[in-house]
């Protein structure tokens, strides 16, 4: 207790210098763990939204399979439709029994039939969209309070309906369930941003901590050095120098903790771009208060005591004079192995010899990324070194010689000034790749937007009626026809009910087509139904409205009809049979599994007419809209976010270690500044100096980073499973920001070099 008594008494009586790096070092360790309060909020704001989720699902409604219950005093439906790329949520509600049923939380009580309650964001998309009350059916009579809002600009409503107009309805007794049905980030996908913000803001977070912690290091090694001489025991020096490191860390973490209070009262309140929460979902809990309260000051310590040993164990050899030891070649050892598993990936992937074994390379490929980034970190000096003493043996120039001259003798300081910025263009590679591998999924790349229903919930009046919705181009209906169960092989022929005309307008490529006339549609490129052959014979099962059957055999012909339709798989499969609506009695149509196809183009707004149309002829039709997933595409919208996040506050971390790094080291380099000066060097030179010594370690690291990083983000994407492997977009981008980076380094550099010299600063060597 003593020693860390005295290490703060050496604190407060060491001067107006020590008291500055003490109050640089609280106000850097308030930076960092604002940041890592940041990030351990974002898990506690998810949970907090998919818990007010699960509190208002229906128990039973039709979209949860499982459920059996044929018990309730109501009925339940649930519609998920994109609105744009967000998702709107509609609950049709109907009371049929006489007990009355808890309303959800958000609602006085429950919207009877003609009415509607919608979130406050939807309230104002209905004053600006008219058409979109078509898929509201009814007067709204009440907003949602934000207990029952995911959060504040969620797409939600409640609406009020007859039991007869909700057939497919689940019965509903109350609401809440174990789980969210759409939780806000899937599980699978969130373990994913983890591992990233990790490597994109903890990572660098560890460096700037500890190069907060070890402001001043070669002077107040010096100190500690001269009280070992005086007799304090090792472990008494180590415990010194951590006292004032644990005190900074401390008082960092309690100023860290207010400022993201600050942050998250006003972020909350404006919003980032596609994801919005409360302020009370960014209340820190308990263990990550403990994380910054206790943590911190605890990496302070082994910090301090860490930085401490040298000077304990051997006084002598933090001297001025003392030479300090060359890097060792066993930092490489983690680089190799690490770009080993990397380049066999990449290599994989430009042969076409995909892994398929995703298990192992679920193990490989992290483990690949932390040896290639641990590799990064410990071959920095090594290099530096390296190529400090290759260009001083062969320059001419004295600035560029005195650079290299001291980076040689002192490799150590490009670890220190260049590891944030490094890590973080390393990370923010692999970043691009979680993106890439995002974007390959729940996206509509085609020019055409694809509608598909259930031909059972469509009657024939509802169907002419969807087809004249404004912006759909066509329609038809695709059946299944199974052989007769006495058959000794059951198989199966898929049928396209349409004329040629509507068949034209679907397709960019319709040739041979006869009106009335049967024919297979061959599809180039695309594998053909063996089951389609000439001759066979299947039966197409009819009814009609009034719940009259027929079968109807049909013969698959020899014609074939050249097909290609602009969807991103295909409509139809090739050997499909197009079959003339006149084929079937007037007034059937298929059963058992059929679909109602329509088909518009992709622009968004056009799509969001389109099912505002198909909601004013049924709001209760459930439609899959081909290749938009509407909760998987908010879920990529968040997940962007919360990874520009992490960019940013990597980028934050990344350069205030930088320039820390960079000023300290500027600052115990004086006394040979002003040697030099004394010498006769010309303050123009002492500056060129010194950007060599900071640039030139930076720009090699960078280099290393930008290189290792995408050979790394090519063998996820390969290891991904997804169809893109290399990344050309974000090249130039990440190339651009390390410039960037190296211009700044060197402007922050030119003023560390004073006109005025204080012979002070070199009298006692």
């Amino acid at each position: 207790m003593k020693e860390l008594l005295l290490g703060l008494r050496l604190l407060l009586g060491s001067g107006r210098g020590s008291r500055v790096r003490f109050m640089l070092m609280v106000v850097g360790s308030g930076v960092g763990v604002c940041c890592l309060a940041v990030v351990l909020a974002i898990p506690g704001i998810l949970a907090a939204q998919d818990s007010r989720k699960a509190a208002r699902e229906p128990d039973c409604s039709n979209g949860r399979g499982s459920c059996l219950s044929t018990a309730g005093d109501g009925l339940a439906l649930t519609r998920l439709d994109p609105y744009g790329s967000e998702p709107l949520t509609r609950i049709f509600v109907a009371q049929t029994g006489a007990a009355p049923i808890t309303p959800p939380p958000g609602l006085p009580e429950l919207p009877g039939p003609g009415e509607v309650f919608v979130s406050p964001r939807l309230h104002e998309l209905l004053n600006r969209d008219p058409g979109l009350s078509q898929l509201l059916p009814g007067n709204e009579v009440g907003l949602i309070s934000a207990q029952g809002l995911a959060q504040p600009d969620e797409l939600y409503a409640y609406v009020g309906a007859r039991p007869e107009e909700l057939k497919g309805g689940g019965h509903l007794s109350e609401f809440g369930w174990k789980y969210a049905r759409f939780p806000t980030v899937e599980p699978s996908t969130l373990d994913i941003l983890r591992f990233t913000l990790a490597g994109v803001v903890l990572l660098p977070l560890a460096v700037f901590l500890s190069v907060c912690a070890r402001l001043s290091a070669a002077s107040r090694m010096r100190r500690l050095a001269a009280l070992r001489l005086l007799g304090l025991s090792t472990k008494g020096t180590q415990r010194v120098n951590a006292a004032e490191t644990v005190a900074a860390a401390l008082l960092g973490a309690v100023l860290g903790l207010g400022a993201y209070w600050v942050v998250n009262q006003l972020v909350a309140r404006m919003g980032l771009p596609g994801f919005k929460w409360y302020p009370a979902d960014g209340a820190l809990p308990g263990t990550a208060l403990l994380v910054c309260l206790v943590g911190c000051p605890a990496l302070a310590w082994f910090v301090g005591r860490a930085g401490a040993k040298k000077a304990a164990a051997n006084p002598l050899a933090v001297r001025r004079s003392a030479v300090e030891k060359p890097p060792r070649l066993w930092g490489l050892l983690p680089l190799v192995p690490g770009l080993g598993i990397v380049i066999g990936y990449c290599v994989a992937g430009a042969t076409g010899n995909v892994p398929t074994d995703t298990s192992f390379s679920a193990i490989l490929m992290p483990l690949a990324v932390v040896l290639v980034g641990t590799g990064l970190v410990l071959s920095l000096p090594i290099l530096s070194r390296a190529l400090a003493r290759t260009v001083a043996r062969v320059t001419s120039s004295l600035s560029l010689g005195l650079a290299m001259r001291r980076n040689e003798v002192e490799p150590g300081g490009a670890l220190r000034v260049a590891t944030g910025l490094v890590l973080l263009v390393y990370a923010a590679s692999l970043t691009q790749g979680v993106l890439i591998e995002l974007n390959q999924v729940s996206k509509n790349t085609s020019p055409v937007q694809l509608y598909t229903m259930a031909l059972d919930d469509v009657p024939e009046n509802k169907e002419l009626a969807l087809a004249k919705v404004p912006g759909v181009r066509s329609h038809a209906i695709q059946a299944q026809s199974w052989t007769e169960p006495s058959s000794e092989v059951l198989t199966s022929i898929s049928a396209v009910i349409a004329t040629c005309g509507q068949l034209r307008r679907m397709a960019s490529l319709v040739e041979n087509c006869v009106d009335g006339r049967p024919a297979r549609l061959m599809v180039q490129g695309h594998t053909y139904d063996e089951a389609s052959k000439p001759g066979n014979r299947f039966p197409f099962h009819l009814r009609n409205s009034e719940g009259e059957r027929r079968v109807v055999n049909v013969e698959v012909p020899r014609q074939t009809i050249k097909y290609h339709d602009d969807t991103a798989a295909q409509m139809v499969s090739s050997g499909a049979v197009l079959i003339p609506p006149s084929l079937f009695p007037a007034g059937f149509r298929p059963e058992d599994r059929a679909t109602l196809k329509l088909l518009s183009s992709a622009a968004p707004e056009t799509v969001r007419s389109v099912l505002e149309g198909i909601a004013g002829v049924d709001p209760t039709i459930e439609v899959e809209t081909d290749g938009v997933d509407a909760a998987a595409l908010q879920q990529i919208t968040v997940i962007k976010t919360l990874l520009a996040v992490g960019m940013i506050l990597g980028l934050i971390i990344g350069v205030a270690a930088y320039l820390v790094a960079a000023t300290d080291r500027a600052v115990e380099r004086r006394p040979q500044v002003t040697a030099l000066a004394l010498l006769g060097a010309r303050p123009r030179t002492l500056r060129a100096v010194q950007v060599a010594q900071v640039v030139l370690p930076l720009a090699v690291g960078l280099v290393l980073a930008v290189v290792t990083g995408k050979m790394a983000e090519s063998s996820y994407l390969v290891t991904g499973g997804g169809a893109a492997f290399w990344d050309g977009a974000g090249l130039p981008l990440l190339l651009a920001s390390a410039l960037g980076v190296v211009v700044v380094a060197a402007l922050g550099a030119l003023p560390l070099i004073g006109r005025r010299i204080d012979p002070e600063l070199i009298r006692r060597d």
